[in-house]
């Protein structure tokens, strides 16, 4: 899924960073979601949607459920998810002889009591009743189902959880100028006076949340075919649904491509077909990944973003689902990260890195303090702006996985991806957070437990307060000496591989590249080169981070007073450079604000020595305009004015 009008509000805190070793990774909560006493196998649906075409456009519908199911554990009964707002049971057949529907359970007493591995039917007759619920809409000749995080439960009663997939078979009656689509493949039609049935079918498992079902009168259908490079007579259709009016040219410029380089990335397309539809303004998300079918806003065939990232979920979403809401970072997260490798693939590196330092930058100014992983989510499903929250699930879950990219490097990083997404334990079925720490770990041959307990199951970032000397040993050798220190405190330390650019007389560069694995750490390098400058972190692998570097040129007796200097250049379109001088030991703050007042960032807020430090405020992305630095010490206070233009 991906949010409808995404708030790029690239506004860039200076940099961010990677890493803790401390907390264990919490335990797999695999057993809170599958202590269920049966299994869905199948559901079969037989629906009647005609007057819902039909001015004024009711949502009510009849319909006839078949439920399969496998017993897990000896019952006499089973308890389905159904709306009692939303749904009205008339009736329970084949091995149902009674039901009870409150508080939006349906019980359903059996004909016996059923043993483990017993299979049984039940049938359910039901209808719809003619409310807005956000599960089922119909308006203006349009009718569809969108159903996550647990919408499906709104207009058909089951077993609404994402870990419990079951096949699909639907029969849909409509107006004869109606399209309809679904999940799967069209298995057959028929017509009837001015009825058309159209009979869908799945024999891939979906979960409750990815069925839908999506109709539009006079609905047009765009097919095609990708043909995969790696097996000639291998194809699958493409159907785009969409409306006179709209371009299909972007979209089929796109669309092929990206579904051969996610295929070689993560494995073959896994599904029967590549299945897209816009449907009209009550779509209030910018698009949804239902399985082979995937619903988008009006106009989004002219919105790679948006098609790409759905795309990407048919691997990460669909083909292995997250087994508990507390695991939904492994759909929204890898979705947008993979609609930047595909930017990245198509368009080059710098497009690539530019637009992942921008979902950084969101984060950045809207952390709102909790971690990828919440435990309780897995039990307790939240509010959707929670679940769904642009800063933690789609913008940190996608920079983290760049970070693991940078930790292991491009060979392990898709080797891991790759056997991931290819692990027939994992493929069609699900996967919980701890069961793709252990994939990447095994795949790159080392624990990477320290990597997820800082990223995912901590919150936060690290908060950089580097400081470093240059001095001259004689002999044309110098020594960088530089301490790396971190500010924040929850958690209170992030390990992580480190990139320091060591810049010298003769404009040249080094890249030193250290591991940071305890706080406040000193290094320290010799050259035989005179060192001008060190640069942190000068590619912005570590994504997720605040930093300041600090040139740190102790001369006590120099220092006759509390001063900070104006920042050079200014005004400035990137990096600019902050220098003050403290006379004696005290406690400092460097403070950056916008033209209102409001904190932006803090890159110093510590105890310093005497002396005349300059910092550099690396990739300064803030939005043009004017903005304030501030010095204050004790009862010093004096502040500079910055102009940022582009």
């Amino acid at each position: 899924m991906k949010p409808f009008c995404l708030a790029w509000f690239w506004l860039c805190l200076f940099i961010p960073g990677m890493t803790r070793a401390s907390a264990p990774v919490p335990a797999d909560t695999a057993h809170f979601y599958t202590k269920h006493s049966y299994d869905v196998l199948k559901y079969k649906l037989d629906v009647g949607l005609y007057q819902c075409f039909m001015n004024p456009y009711p949502r009510t519908f009849h319909a006839k459920e078949v439920i399969s199911l496998k017993v897990d554990s000896a019952l006499n009964s089973i308890k389905l998810n159904a709306i009692n707002t939303s749904l009205t049971v008339d009736s329970v057949r084949l091995a149902a002889v009674a039901f009870r529907h409150l508080n939006d359970t349906l019980t359903i007493q059996l004909d016996r009591s059923y043993l483990p591995g017993e299979i049984l039917d039940i049938a359910i007759y039901y209808g719809h009743k003619n409310v807005n619920d956000n599960g089922f809409y119909a308006s203006y000749g349009t009718v569809f189902t969108d159903s996550p995080p647990e919408g499906a439960r709104k207009w058909l009663p089951c077993w609404d959880r994402p870990s419990d997939k079951a096949t699909w078979d639907l029969t849909a009656r409509v107006p004869l100028t109606a399209r309809l689509g679904s999940t799967g493949q069209l298995a057959d039609s028929a017509i009837s006076g001015d009825t058309i049935s159209y009979h869908w079918k799945s024999d891939i498992q979906v979960a409750t949340y990815l069925i839908t079902l999506t109709s539009k009168i006079n609905f047009l259908i765009h097919k095609r075919y990708w043909l995969n490079p790696a097996s000639p007579s291998d194809s699958i259709p493409i159907m785009a649904y969409y409306k006179n009016g709209e371009s299909m040219v972007l979209f089929d410029s796109i669309i092929g491509p990206a579904t051969t380089y996610f295929s070689s990335r993560f494995g073959r397309y896994p599904f029967e077909k590549i299945g897209f539809a816009t449907l009209n303004n009550s779509f209030a998300w910018g698009g949804m990944e239902n399985q082979s079918m995937v619903n988008l806003m009006p106009g989004a065939y002219n919105n790679a973003e948006i098609f790409v990232h759905e795309h990407a979920h048919q691997w990460f979403g669909d083909l292995i689902t997250c087994g508990t809401w507390a695991d939904v970072w492994l759909n929204e997260g890898f979705a947008t990260f993979c609609q930047n490798l595909w930017v990245e693939h198509s368009l080059g590196n710098a497009m690539f890195r530019a637009g992942m330092g921008n979902l950084a930058n969101y984060y950045l100014s809207a952390n709102p303090g909790w971690p990828l992983y919440q435990p309780a989510w897995a039990i307790h499903t939240p509010s959707a702006s929670y679940l769904y929250n642009q800063a933690i699930t789609y913008n940190k879950g996608a920079c983290v996985l760049f970070q693991l990219r940078y930790v292991l490097g491009d060979s392990l990083f898709f080797k891991a991806m790759h056997d991931y997404t290819t692990d027939t334990a994992l493929m069609f079925r699900h996967a919980v957070t701890a069961d793709f720490a252990a994939r990447v770990s095994q795949s790159a041959g080392q624990n990477l437990g320290w990597f997820f307990n800082e990223w995912v199951y901590s919150p936060n970032h690290p908060i950089y307060h580097n400081t470093f000397e240059i001095d001259s040993l004689g002999a044309e050798t110098w020594k960088v000496t530089l301490l790396v220190n971190q500010l924040q405190t929850n958690p209170d330390f992030f390990k992580m591989p480190l990139e320091f650019l060591v810049s010298f007389s003769n404009l040249t560069d080094t890249l030193v590249r250290i591991m940071n694995d305890v706080n406040h750490q000193p290094f320290a390098f010799t050259f035989t080169r005179k060192p001008v400058s060190l640069t942190f972190d000068p590619y912005r692998n570590i994504l997720l981070k605040q930093a300041a570097t600090i040139y740190s040129v102790k001369t006590p007796g120099k220092a006759s007073g509390f001063r900070l200097y104006q920042n050079e250049p200014n005004p400035t379109s990137g990096s600019t450079v902050v220098s003050y001088e403290v006379p004696g030991a005290a406690w400092v703050n460097i403070s950056v604000m916008d033209s209102n007042g409001r904190l932006i960032n803090c890159p110093v807020n510590c105890r310093q020595e005497p002396g005349f430090y300059r910092i550099e405020l690396a990739s300064l992305l803030l939005s043009p305009g004017v903005y304030f630095i501030k010095m204050t010490a004790g009862n010093f206070s004096e502040a500079k004015k910055m102009v940022v233009v582009r």
